[in-house]
């Protein structure tokens, strides 16, 4: 490449924010546009960045010719590197510290040789900073959203419920007396949702709680953004992307992006990981050999945590249901402790249990021995579902999780909720009517359609590729 077409060519900083599911989603996206011959600088913290060499090899980073990593600090202090950091501590130091090194970073970048001058910003959506660094170096800044359409419309939505006096909760009564469980009927494109069915980081009865803050900041700012980005597609969105798309400038669906990535022949940046944890390789041989459709994969992401109880809890129930199980464990699933079970139990399943610390989750679930999915409902997890077509059980736990499990579970007809405060006999009966109840085979054919509906999307000629072409094309090589 010549240093003119160096010179013209779109160069994009992204930037996640710092915790696996987002960095991920960043990932996929980068690889997309690099393909579509777009320079790209990648930013992770310094502390990820250590724990992306940890576990996936020291030269794992080194990127490629118009692929570049470079990193910021985060400013919070760290020892062991195999954690998840504090979320709110994260968060805070996101709204308070990024800016400068990232600011100084851009102008660094601006200044190095043989690459193009940076045109863009894909930041993620939470991180509102951006937006100013974007203002100060006088480029515009995509927001991208690693959540669901009905998620982000959701989130939308918070400056109205503190119009309307329903948020920050008045009073703790509030979680209790039912108030949570009032349809509201002026969400657009989301009749008869019920407030609990938002992405819940609303519920607070304290206007000054940190990620109360963080949220509304972010929220307040999304409409600075030059277009954005969701990772959904078109058909099972519709309704909601059609009305965000009368709300934003810009609105593309691009997604899912896994299936997107499928597309590309044998690539360069194929074989770069996302995990931040090491992965086990055990797991596959098990799998193997197991029957079509008969292990339950349990997983409750890279964030989320129980209370040891709630562990025992869901341990037994599905010990009880004799079915073989998957279930991923990591090492801060637990609040303050590691998860140690009892020895029964450890002796009751040993034969159709398997426990791991971390896996390549979408392999997992593409698996043929794979017939449910115990989630979280994360956003990354959902889609991957689906695009496996693997039903689910649904426990949200926190922010747009909730929201995810209504789509699932009330709009998709994919899943069935479960309590986190679920007993051992409660866990027992969901997981057997997801793995062979009349419900669970309901779940199951209807997933195999939604899977068909991605995977049209994201084919050569879907909506999905469409959108990323357009997306190119309208925002990254339109001369402003």
């Amino acid at each position: 490449m010549g240093s003119k077409e160096v010179a013209n060519r779109p160069h994009v900083v992204c930037i996640p924010f710092p915790v696996q599911s987002h960095i991920k989603g960043m990932l996929k996206f980068a690889k997309l546009l690099h393909h579509r011959g777009v320079h790209i600088t990648f930013v992770n913290t310094e502390f990820n960045h250590k724990r992306f060499l940890k576990s996936l090899g020291s030269n794992s980073l080194d990127g490629l010719p118009g692929f570049r990593f470079e990193t910021i600090p985060d400013s919070l202090h760290s020892s062991d590197e195999d954690t998840t950091q504090d979320l709110l501590l994260l968060a805070d130091s996101v709204r308070k510290t990024f800016l400068a090194p990232f600011h100084g970073l851009l102008k660094k970048l601006n200044h190095t040789a043989n690459i193009p001058p940076v045109s863009h910003i894909v930041s993620d959506g939470w991180m509102a900073f951006t937006i100013t660094a974007a203002e100060e170096i006088g480029i515009p800044v995509v927001l991208f959203f690693t959540i669901s359409a009905s998620s982000f419309m959701g989130f939308t939505q918070f400056p109205t419920l503190v119009e309307k006096g329903l948020a920050p909760l008045k009073d703790e009564t509030w979680l209790t007396n039912g108030f949570l469980d009032n349809v509201i009927d002026w969400v657009p494109a989301m009749k008869g949702i019920r407030l609990r069915d938002l992405p819940n980081d609303f519920i607070t009865t304290d206007p000054a709680e940190a990620s109360w803050i963080f949220c509304l900041e972010a929220i307040q700012r999304f409409g600075k953004g030059s277009a954005i980005v969701l990772h959904s597609f078109d058909a099972l969105e519709k309704e909601v992307l059609d009305a965000l798309s009368s709300m934003f400038p810009l609105v593309y669906a691009i997604g899912p992006l896994q299936l997107l990535l499928n597309q590309i022949p044998e690539h360069p940046l194929k074989a770069m990981g996302y995990s931040l944890w090491k992965e086990e390789t055990e797991w596959l041989k098990w799998l193997n050999s197991k029957e079509p459709n008969s292990v339950v994969y349990v997983n409750f992401g890279s964030l989320a945590v129980l209370t040891p109880e709630q562990l025992v809890e869901f341990g037994w129930g599905l010990a009880n249901s004799y079915l073989p199980f998957f279930w991923v464990i990591r090492p801060d699933l637990v609040v303050g402790k590691s998860a140690i079970f009892p020895p029964e139990f450890e002796a009751e399943t040993k034969e159709r249990g398997l426990i791991a610390s971390w896996c390549p989750q979408e392999q997992v679930l593409e698996h043929s021995s794979v017939g449910g999915f115990l989630t979280h409902s994360g956003w990354n997890s959902t889609i991957e579902s689906l695009c496996a077509g693997v039903p689910m059980l649904s426990l949200p736990i926190f922010t747009d999780q909730q929201t995810n499990c209504h789509c699932v579970c009330n709009l998709w007809g994919i899943g069935m909720d479960i309590s986190k405060y679920a007993k051992r006999d409660q866990v027992e009966k969901l997981v057997k009517e997801l793995m062979g109840g009349v419900k669970g085979k309901q779940m199951k054919n209807k997933v195999m359609e939604w899977k068909k509906l991605a995977e049209e999307a994201a084919s050569p000629h879907g909506s999905s590729s469409a959108n990323l072409d357009n997306f190119v094309n309208q925002v990254l090589l339109r001369k402003s």
